[in-house]
């Protein structure tokens, strides 16, 4: 029965996720240099999505200098990226309570800190306040070989991957 359940609950969360995206897209996404974009996972009985606007590296430095080392970041676009989790679920062993979240982080060459923030509807990071983080992380990002031109996040095998130009970091997701 539960089963069931989680299953009916994913797939009205994601057809309300979708709904919201395309309506949000029309109006808003429309010549963006930073399109909308949106994924989603079921984890065994948690509903998880993120939402976030996808800028392209368009033959710019990013890491250090589009992206400054040491400050906070919206780690996106336009808005605050969205991450949304239907019930509580740890993240890199720490948890997560239900809820939607802003993602900030703060890049440096060597560390990031991922931070997950109550205060989720916002634009950019001008509003940003620490005292409102709900889940603070430190992980060390992998330079790949493989090329992204857009800010992509996506989940895959139960982790929460980011991928931007040469640079990729890949959180774990369990409940």
């Amino acid at each position: 029965m539960n089963t069931v359940m989680s299953i009916k609950a994913y797939l009205l969360y994601s057809v309300i996720w979708i709904i919201l995206l395309s309506s949000c897209s029309r109006k808003t996404s429309e010549g963006r240099p930073s399109p909308l974009a949106l994924d989603s996972t079921q984890l065994a009985f948690s509903s998880v999505s993120i939402a976030y606007s996808s800028p392209g590296v368009k033959e710019r430095k990013i890491w250090g200098d589009l992206v400054p080392y040491g400050n906070i970041w919206r780690t996106g676009a336009n808005e605050a990226t969205v991450f949304s989790t239907s019930k509580p679920i740890h993240i890199q062993n720490e948890l997560l309570p239900a809820g939607k979240y802003s993602v900030f982080t703060i890049p440096d060459s060597q560390k990031w800190t991922i931070i997950f923030n109550e205060e989720w509807d916002q634009w950019g990071a001008y509003n940003y306040d620490e005292s409102k983080n709900a889940l603070t992380i430190q992980i060390e990002p992998d330079i790949v070989k493989e090329y992204q031109e857009r800010l992509k996040f996506y989940f895959e095998d139960n982790q929460l991957v980011f991928h931007w130009e040469y640079l990729r970091f890949a959180l774990n997701l369990t409940e």
